[in-house]
């Protein structure tokens, strides 16, 4: 199984390391993916610890499980981010998108 894409329905995104994001924390610009290795919890939607958002290196901690400084602390998670232009552009615009598409215009017609 890949976790290059996949869909987290609780934040109503695209996740996966093939998605370029920009890290969730809400001072930080920093461009990472929604991989595993950004993910708070260390695992999809965030594992029993995490919030599941995307965060890089600076803004997520921890030994055992990676935390942001939210859920280290038992805290509401941030905001998450809007999607990357660039992921934007690209489920927009290439060729393995266009059943998606068609499916998104259907829906938007009913």
């Amino acid at each position: 199984m890949s976790w290059s894409i996949g869909y987290d329905a609780h934040w109503g995104r695209d996740i996966g390391y093939g998605v370029p994001a920009w890290c969730d924390h809400p001072r930080c610009r920093r461009e990472i993916d929604r991989g595993l290795s950004y993910v708070c919890g260390g695992e999809p939607k965030g594992g029993d610890r995490g919030c599941g958002l995307y965060f890089c290196g600076e803004h997520l901690a921890g030994c055992v499980v990676s935390l942001c400084s939210r859920c280290r602390y038992h805290k509401p998670p941030f905001e998450p981010k809007a999607e990357h232009p660039r992921w934007l552009h690209h489920k927009a615009t290439d060729d393995s998108w266009a059943a998606w598409r068609a499916e998104q215009a259907e829906a938007c017609r009913a």
